[in-house]
């Protein structure tokens, strides 16, 4: 009976700490994935899932702004427009 506390107490706050770990760590690389896109010669605005199988985003391509439903049978534009000037973003540094 003392053994399995021992166990107990050595693996519950290890468990916890991976959960911990891992969902910090996934927060961190979706961070990375849509933050920084550089010098991409297509770029994703803004997206929103509508449902679990349909999403619709904005992307930036060659100064023009394309509004695309994705879903599972694949891409759609749906609307096209010049592209609007953004703001430069707070706390960025050059």
């Amino acid at each position: 009976m003392l053994l399995y506390i021992v166990k107990l107490l050595i693996l519950l706050p290890l468990i916890g700490a991976l959960a911990y770990a891992s969902l910090r760590f996934a927060k961190h690389m979706q961070g990375r994935m849509v933050g920084n896109q550089g010098d991409r010669i297509a770029k994703i605005v803004e997206s929103s899932m509508l449902s679990p199988g349909l999403k619709i985003a904005v992307i930036e391509f060659h100064g023009r702004e394309i509004l695309v439903s994705a879903s599972r049978n694949g891409l759609v534009a749906l609307a096209d427009a010049p592209a609007r000037p953004r703001a430069p973003l707070e706390g960025a540094s050059k």
